[in-house]
């Protein structure tokens, strides 16, 4: 598959998740914002019924205060005649007591004339006036004395905290909002009358609703009920959370996207790493089996057999050959056995320095070939380390290889290897050269598999890409660890960080 194949995809994929999340985000935000309006809407109707249930409780309380003067008032001239109240319930005895001489009169109804009747029925509708009169302006200064005198009395009393909380109690659960709450009851300078005990603390979300309590005072300075819901987030929340599960399956599914994409761009750059692999395993191979076969093809030529420096110059050339093939089919093993070297290694005690020694000194021939110099500074106090000697000794020959083939053309190569301890528990070994150095995007990438560094037109610098895989490979595997620093046109150097041996 083509990468822009895989990046149209990719592109494709990745609008529709994001469109699918964004129709789920907007579709519970327009949740949470219709459940609060509806939450609003039902603590206002509430908090108004209080506020009317309220002002009917101060009616109530000038109509008993008025009804009990005027009763006190009619009490001396005509106690039997006044009821319980003046609306009706027991006024009737006071219209019997005067209509009854009239009903008795009417007994003899059929001796009394016509005008005696009318005389009878005019006398009903004068006592009837009168009882209306009496009653509307009873009712009269029932209203007057609420427009003059109801604002004079303090809000604990026209509001009491008991009744209103069971006011607001009930309109909440008459409307199916059974949930905690607190209140309080403000004056208009803003200070508070009284408030319930976890009022401030509810009151910090900013969730408060407030109605007018009397808003019918003459005086204009309104008292202020205030409404507070502690758990109205919950309530919210628990009316959306249906919605967690699509979140969840809607984060997997683009969990599962980024990662088989991932997938994809590693599968497809393995590939492309095996096609480079090849064709360096091909080009690598090539070389000395084409030497190999000009070597045979002289062998068999009778001028060559009867020349002893003919044969000794083609069979230098098939063994040199040769061990070129081996070293590269050495390289590939090396890295087949990754999974199983843990199984293979033979640990045990090596001195650092006398193996760092060593390789200097075998590899001091190849240096010069190029006008070079090696250095060796081995500074170390305890160099004792547990490694396979084996493997440690490769680590230093590929790094030393690596040092000759990403060589300077203009300048004679100076490697210098240090051993030293920079504590008492650990040895650190640094190669350091003055090659064409490593750029800093490639540095993070140079100890993964295959990996080989651009290095433009050059076509003498070969290799599979394993070299600097195997050295990390191993330094892990001796728990230790690597790292590398280098400069474009001033050279890299490894630095090699072991425990010692305790």
């Amino acid at each position: 598959m083509k990468k822009s194949t895989i990046w149209l995809l990719t592109a494709v994929m990745a609008v529709a998740v994001l469109g699918l999340l964004f129709v789920q985000i907007m579709y519970m935000e327009n949740m949470i914002k219709m459940r609060n309006e509806q939450f609003s809407e039902v603590v206002m109707r509430s908090l108004y019924n209080v506020a009317t249930n309220l002002e009917r409780d101060e009616t109530k309380h000038f109509l008993d205060q008025d009804l009990n003067e005027a009763q006190q008032s009619l009490m001396p001239f005509n106690h039997s005649s006044i009821g319980k109240n003046s609306f009706g319930t027991n006024n009737q005895s006071t219209i019997d007591t005067i209509i009854n001489p009239i009903d008795k009169r009417a007994s003899g109804f059929d001796k009394a004339d016509f005008s005696g009747g009318f005389n009878m029925n005019q006398s009903r509708q004068e006592i009837l006036k009168g009882q209306y009169l009496y009653q509307k302006g009873l009712l009269n200064e029932v209203i007057l004395n609420i427009l003059n005198h109801a604002s004079d009395r303090p809000i604990s009393e026209r509001a009491d905290s008991a009744t209103v909380k069971q006011y607001i109690q009930q309109e909440l659960q008459s409307n199916g909002l059974n949930m905690p709450f607190e209140f309080a009851v403000q004056y208009p300078s803003n200070s508070f009358a009284y408030c319930t005990e976890g009022y401030e603390a509810a009151s910090e979300n900013k969730s408060i609703y407030s109605q007018i309590l009397f808003p019918n005072d003459p005086n204009g300075n309104y008292h202020m009920l205030n409404v507070a819901f502690p758990t109205k987030s919950d309530y919210i929340f628990s009316s959306i959370k249906f919605m967690l599960p699509s979140f969840a399956f809607t984060f997997l599914l683009m969990a599962v996207f980024t990662y088989t994409i991932i997938l994809a761009f590693r599968q497809k750059k393995l590939s492309e790493i095996k096609n480079d692999f090849i064709n360096n395993m091909t080009h690598e191979f090539k070389t000395p089996i084409s030497s190999i076969s000009l070597a045979a093809q002289m062998l068999n030529d009778p001028a060559v057999a009867k020349s002893p420096v003919m044969l000794k110059q083609a069979a230098t050339v098939i063994n040199d050959e040769t061990k070129r093939l081996r070293f590269q089919v050495e390289k590939v093993l090396q890295m087949s056995m990754f999974d199983r070297t843990s199984a293979t290694m033979k640990l045990q005690e090596v001195d650092a320095d006398a193996v760092i020694y060593n390789v200097v000194n075998t590899y001091k021939l190849k240096v010069e070939k190029f006008g070079g110099t090696i250095t060796a500074n081995l500074n170390s106090d305890d160099p004792i380390v547990n490694v396979d000697e084996m493997h440690f000794t490769n680590v230093i020959f590929n790094l030393l290889d690596n040092a000759i083939k990403y060589r300077r053309e203009d300048v004679e190569p100076q490697l210098v290897v240090s051993c030293f301890n920079p504590d008492d528990d650990h040895i650190t070994i640094t190669v350091e050269d003055n090659g064409i150095g490593i750029k800093r995007e490639d540095l993070k990438k140079i100890f993964e598999k295959f990996y080989r560094v651009s290095t433009g037109n050059r076509h003498d610098v070969k290799g599979f890409g394993l070299g600097l895989a195997y050295v990390h490979k191993m330094i892990t595997l001796f728990n230790g660890n690597i790292k590398a620093e280098s400069e474009v046109g001033k050279g890299s150097k490894f630095i090699i960080t072991l425990p010692l041996l305790k």
